[in-house]
């Protein structure tokens, strides 16, 4: 999620130039006390969050949810008053990071770019891309183009955030300005950097994917679901963040509250994996569950072989390196470095049952990684490794297999 307030502010800065002076002693047409002011600037910036999660994100960017037009106008009106953001920029932005995620061509990946340089200047590197006219060209298709963003939101970015600040101090005087400043810098460092920083460093993950992103909870609250960004990732289509019970995704259940009332329609939520009774023999059927859910089965793999068996050979008496090597083994390949690899390797060579589970994963994981072959061919491939697991002698492995054939179908749910 790319967030930053956009345009410059030398508007800005002539606006409380002319105030100077007069400004400190007006105290505005109202008055409330601090609680209030909290309350004011808590409420200004939850709709931001809002707006940037349902609109930004998971509409205009992903299209996971079609929205209302009024509905739709609302969110883009605000956004260009709380925070100068044109969405064509946005959208652009976010959707090069997905399709070059931790590589140089991501605009703000803390694994190339350093943590310090994401979290801190999130909003620079925001700006910096945004000027980026390749950028808009071949990622910013299909966001809004009409009167109002050619002529208003587009061209006048700042004005907004002017207005808004203009605004504040006539409603309250000095005290309007810290709540402006809040706002101003709410959205630059909660999404630009800490979910593009953090959130691609540090935290849980429920799926090994080539992204390094990872979940951070429990800033549902403050960040609207963004926070379950090792979900989407793995899910970028889903308009639902969370997954795992005890997950909030404070987003979704806006969504669900606009389909209610007819301002939106959800289009795609990730799949949820259903179990049906054990097949003696992996069909086609088990193979279109599989692939839909093979995330999912990847950490079904992690939790319920790499771990239990990891933590046999090695837990008992090493376990500070049982806990740092499991966490590699489970980890996807590409994001391990020469050094992580070099240490997962010393390991596995001095254990034959590590080194087999371990290549067990990495062949799973190539049943899918050749998106051109056929439904047969890859039942071919997943009949012969499941054959293979029940013959490891792992019991671990063995049961495994069970779990595979248990894969089965379901419709889309909404809950």
């Amino acid at each position: 999620m790319t967030a930053a307030v956009a345009g410059g502010f030398t508007p800005l800065a002539s606006v409380f130039n002319l105030l100077t002076g007069n400004f400190m002693i007006f105290n505005g047409f109202f008055s409330l006390p601090v609680w209030g002011y909290i309350v004011l600037t808590l409420v200004l910036t939850h709709i931001t969050i809002i707006s940037v999660t349902v609109f930004l994100h998971r509409h205009q960017a992903h299209r996971a949810l079609s929205i209302h037009p009024v509905l739709s106008h609302f969110f883009r009106f605000w956004l260009w008053f709380t925070t100068g953001m044109v969405t064509r920029e946005w959208v652009a932005i976010h959707r090069k990071h997905h399709a070059n995620c931790e590589t140089e061509e991501d605009p703000h990946s803390p694994q190339v770019k350093g943590l310090s340089e994401v979290l801190w200047r999130g909003a620079e590197l925001y700006r910096a891309e945004s000027m980026n006219q390749e950028t808009l060209k071949k990622f910013g298709r299909g966001t809004p183009d009409d009167w109002l963003e050619r002529r208003l939101y587009q061209p006048h970015s700042s004005l907004g955030v002017t207005l808004l600040a203009l605004l504040l101090v006539a409603l309250f005087g000095a005290a309007g300005v810290a709540v402006w400043a809040v706002q101003m810098v709410w959205i630059p460092f909660w999404a630009a950097g800490v979910i593009n920083g953090i959130g691609h460093y540090w935290g849980y993950r429920n799926f090994e994917i080539p992204s390094a992103a990872t979940n951070i909870v429990p800033w549902g609250i403050v960040i609207g679901g963004e926070e379950l960004h090792n979900n989407h990732h793995a899910f970028s289509g889903s308009a639902k963040l969370s997954f795992r019970p005890w997950e909030f995704d404070l987003g979704w259940l806006y969504i669900r509250l606009f389909s209610l009332l007819r301002l939106a329609r959800v289009q795609k939520v990730a799949p949820k994996r259903t179990l049906v009774s054990e097949r003696t023999q992996l069909d086609l059927d088990a193979i279109k569950a599989l692939t839909v859910n093979r995330l999912q089965l990847l950490s079904d793999y992690g939790r319920e072989v790499l771990r239990p068996v990891f933590h046999q050979e090695l837990g008992k008496n090493q376990k500070r390196l049982y806990r740092a090597v499991q966490r590699l083994a489970r980890r996807d390949k590409g994001l391990l470095s020469e050094a992580d690899l070099q240490r997962l390797n010393q390991v596995l060579e001095q254990n034959v049952a590590l080194q087999t589970v371990y290549q067990f994963k990495l062949r799973l994981q190539a049943v899918w990684e050749q998106q051109a072959i056929s439904h047969e061919m890859r039942l071919a491939a997943l009949r012969q490794w499941c054959a293979q697991a029940e013959a490891s002698g792992i019991q671990a492995l063995q049961d495994f297999v069970h779990l595979v054939r248990s894969y089965g179908m379901a419709p889309q749910s909404l809950a």
